[in-house]
């Protein structure tokens, strides 16, 4: 018998301490690199993107992965790129910790749409704003003091 799964992550994660490093320059390199990652872990990407100080991740993992493992060697991976290129000025490292939202298919196109439009959304709230909504959303308790 085969494995089959259909479980959407929506990951978000930003950068250390915040900081808006993650410019428009060079974004899109990074998110290819990124996607890369993600390929060779055997799992699809339905969308990525992000601002200057965050990143949104939609992606099916392959059964085989774990979500944790997962995460870590795309914020590793791309750590590396990163500073190897010095793609972006005063980029240490990613946060220490992400969100993972699981999803079913039928909010795929939603979620889609939502993180395509990252950068038109944070110009009417901020990613705190933001991050708390999603939590909340999810029905996660969380304590303020580790959201800054």
């Amino acid at each position: 018998m085969s494995t089959y799964t259909q479980i959407i992550y929506h990951i978000v994660f930003s950068t250390k301490d915040r900081k808006n490093v993650i410019t428009t320059e060079n974004r899109d390199e990074l998110f290819r690199y990124i996607w890369g990652i993600i390929k060779n872990k055997k799992c699809h990407l339905y969308r990525m993107n992000g601002t200057k100080n965050h990143l949104h991740i939609l992606s099916h993992l392959h059964p085989s992965i774990c979500l944790a493992d997962y995460i870590r060697e795309i914020k590793v991976g791309s750590t590396k790129w990163i500073k190897e290129n010095k793609k972006f000025q005063g980029f240490t490292n990613w946060q220490d910790g992400y969100s993972a939202f699981t999803h079913s298919i039928q909010d795929k196109n939603t979620l889609i749409e939502y993180i395509k439009n990252q950068n038109e959304h944070h110009n009417n709230i901020s990613f705190i704003d933001e991050y708390r909504t999603l939590l909340n959303d999810a029905g996660i308790e969380f304590d303020e003091k580790y959201l800054f």
